[in-house]
């Protein structure tokens, strides 16, 4: 587990929390909805483990972190054919070629969250 790879986005989740939960003057946040596409690389594990840190003695510490995972969906430029897939393998399963266009799986956002 590399847990710096995911700790400038952590940081960047918790200041876009904080500052909404401000702008509605919110005393503590209690969940966030998070989307992280596939092929982000991001592993919400890790997130769930830096946000745990950051979070400290803040109003957004023991928040409850949930993650959408949207699979890579990809459009085939040779073949013309629409695919998803789970992994990091993206070549077309119809004709074999990289030549792709992605469709979804890229996504990372701060989907929704619930203060008090």
């Amino acid at each position: 587990m590399n847990l710096m790879h995911e700790f400038a986005i952590t940081k960047g989740i918790l200041d876009i929390v904080l500052q909404k939960a401000r702008e509605v003057q919110a005393s503590k946040i209690a969940k966030i909805d998070v989307q992280v596409g596939k092929l982000t690389g991001y592993i919400p594990e890790c997130i769930q483990l830096q946000f745990a840190i950051l979070s400290k003695g803040t109003i957004a510490a023991g928040a409850n972190l949930s993650f959408y995972q949207p699979a890579a969906r990809l459009h085939c430029r040779k073949c013309n054919l629409d695919y998803t897939t789970d992994s990091f393998d993206l070549v077309c399963p119809n004709c074999h070629t990289l030549e792709m266009d992605v469709l979804s799986g890229q996504e990372l956002s701060v989907e929704s969250m619930e203060v008090e």
